[in-house]
């Protein structure tokens, strides 16, 4: 299986912080794969730099073969990034907001009417989409946000803390849309998440990152066993150190 993403020896330096210490992974196409770890790991550094958002201080990543740094014009035709902060306009219906988000992807009228079509169908709000944003839940504002970043089948989808704030019932669905889409339509999705447990049930394959290391990396299944623990928060406190 040939890989979506590539990272090797990935560092970043923020003044004197070091938020990324020589990090390597690979992600083969078509998988979900989970960095987990504590705020201020590493993980939403790792994301922009494979977003082409930030550029690193020492070594590299590719998505599909393309350097981030030196083809990031390409890479981004390949991927969308949801970021943990991100918002829609409040004052635009969902099918508006949609409509607007669409437009940056589509070639015509026809492509933009089927992109909104198959957002509306991935959020699952149904006709919530007529009444503006602003009278959204935060659960809502995040199915809206995932369904946009979604609609354009990119080839690697990168979401930052999806279901970040939400309750039990909006995350779950959002795990859901995630989980459905990504093998309905073979798109390969890298996602952050502190919460462990939610991620062990979504992710296929797993890297646990604490201080801008990666410090263990596996199927949860695996690591699990490895560990002999009843989860993966039980794996990252073993492997950390913090027994």
């Amino acid at each position: 299986m040939s890989r979506a993403v590539e990272v090797a020896g990935l560092t970043k330096r923020f003044g004197a912080i070091l938020a990324l210490d020589n990090l390597s992974f690979g992600i083969e196409e078509g998988r979900i794969y989970g960095l987990i770890g504590p705020n201020g790991a590493g993980k939403t550094t790792t994301l922009r730099i494979i977003s082409t958002l930030i550029l690193p201080t020492l070594g590299s990543a590719r998505v599909f073969g393309r350097d981030v740094v030196h083809e990031a014009s390409e890479v981004r035709k390949l991927i969308t990034y949801l970021p943990e902060e991100a918002g829609a306009y409040k004052n635009l219906s969902g099918y508006e907001y949609l409509q607007f988000m669409g437009r940056f992807n589509s070639q015509n009228g026809a492509e933009l009417k089927q992109m909104v079509e198959d957002a509306a169908k991935i959020s699952g709000l149904g006709n919530r989409l007529k009444d503006r944003v602003k009278g959204y839940s935060k659960g809502m504002k995040r199915r809206l946000l995932v369904a946009r970043a979604l609609m354009n089948k990119p080839k690697l989808a990168i979401l930052d803390e999806p279901t970040s704030g939400l309750d039990v019932l909006h995350a779950y669905h959002v795990r859901e849309i995630i989980k459905q889409y990504a093998k309905g339509h073979k798109v390969t999705v890298l996602l952050s998440s502190h919460n462990m447990l939610e991620v062990e049930q979504l992710c296929d394959q797993v890297a646990l990152i604490n201080r801008g290391k990666i410090i263990v990396e596996g199927a949860p299944s695996e690591l699990k066993s490895k560990y002999k623990a009843a989860n993966l928060e039980e794996v990252f406190v073993e492997v950390a150190g913090l027994a």
